[in-house]
């Protein structure tokens, strides 16, 4: 294309008979003093001329890029990209969605170490950031350093330096543990990840204890597996389970992981629930077309992704930001893999 065919914002201005500022305004969505009416003038303008906003020149300009790095700690052995991840997958949907809506864009990476995060602030031209899986490590280390604004995802590190949207974990936990408890099920398995100190699946398992000890039963360490989550781990893992006799009930800290679980344990002829039950958690798709049907813990985690950046993005534009930490609720949701023990 020659030079002097190229639409520039001051083209489209002169058209739409308004100022730069306006069409700038319109074409990152910010609409607050542009009525509907010349919102709609200036993005026929846009269409009809096939305007192209040029980012790079753009962000060398104003020294921002309205790009958003979401950044993985959590490093699955032996497994493809985190958003294989059912949870990270309605996540980032979330999260996109939002930033879409306000005009940025999403740059997703995992990271193995602190060099290739320091790397990654260092030689891109993030606005922000938002991170999972980050416990008192190398990792929290690196981001304390930094300018860059964070907002934290499921982590209980204790800094008011970011910006952090969480769960109610032990509740989620607790919540499981003493359904099953109440419907009968004194030996249940705690199933879930590598569980580290101060983190989600600690709350969760400090949860389980809770009712355990509500109830009067004794809390076995030997009930708590820490197992791998690849879908093809956790069939092996039902499987293994199936040759036990000495439990009714799992409670699993994630349904994909369930779903494995339960794949095993019916391959070996366990009936689900009459042998035994299972409860998992995020209540994501998948708990709906497992058979039975899982009972799990609801999280709102497309309302997580779409906080999370909606903090973010605030922060950057200097709104106010109410709550520095914004912590979602959990419930219970009941399928039918979980049955009733009468009480002898």
């Amino acid at each position: 294309m020659r030079k002097k065919d190229v639409i520039t914002i001051k083209d489209i201005a002169k058209e739409a008979g308004v100022s730069p500022t306006t069409v700038s305004n319109v074409i990152h969505k910010k609409y607050e003093h542009v009525s509907p009416e010349t919102v709609r003038k200036i993005e026929k303008i846009i269409e009809e001329k096939g305007y192209v906003p040029n980012m790079l020149a753009r962000s060398l300009v104003k020294r921002n890029s309205r790009i958003i790095g979401v950044i993985n700690c959590l490093i699955p052995t032996a497994r493809g990209s985190f958003i294989q991840d059912p949870f990270h997958t309605v996540f980032l949907g979330g999260v996109e969605k939002e930033l879409s809506s306000r005009g940025y864009f999403i740059m997703l990476r995992t990271v193995n170490n602190k060099e290739e995060l320091i790397s990654l602030l260092k030689n891109w031209n993030l606005d922000g950031v938002i991170i999972t899986g980050i416990f008192e490590d190398e990792f929290y280390e690196t981001l304390l350093k930094t300018e860059i604004p964070v907002v934290l995802i499921d982590s209980y590190v204790d800094s008011d330096k970011f910006l952090k949207v969480g769960l109610e974990d032990f509740k989620g936990g607790y919540l499981a543990t003493k359904y099953l408890i109440e419907k009968g099920h004194r030996e249940i398995l705690f199933v879930s990840p590598k569980i580290k100190p101060k983190g989600v699946l600690e709350e969760r398992l400090k949860g389980y204890k809770k009712a355990l000890e509500e109830f009067g039963i004794p809390f076995k360490k030997e009930n708590v597996y820490e197992h791998g989550t690849r879908v093809e781990e956790c069939i092996e893992l039902g499987r293994k389970l199936s040759k036990g006799k000495d439990f009714t009930a799992i409670f699993v800290t994630a349904d994909i992981m369930a779903a494995g679980i339960m794949s095993g344990l019916i391959e070996m002829g366990v009936k689900i629930p009459d042998e035994v039950s299972i409860v998992g958690f995020d209540d994501l798709d998948i708990s709906l077309i497992t058979s039975p049907r899982l009972t799990t813990i609801h999280q709102d985690v497309e309302k997580k992704g779409i906080i999370a950046a909606k903090m973010l993005v605030d922060y950057l534009e200097g709104k106010p930001i109410k709550e520095r930490t914004v912590i979602l609720p959990v419930r219970i949701v009941e399928r039918e893999s979980v049955r009733y023990i009468a009480k002898n």
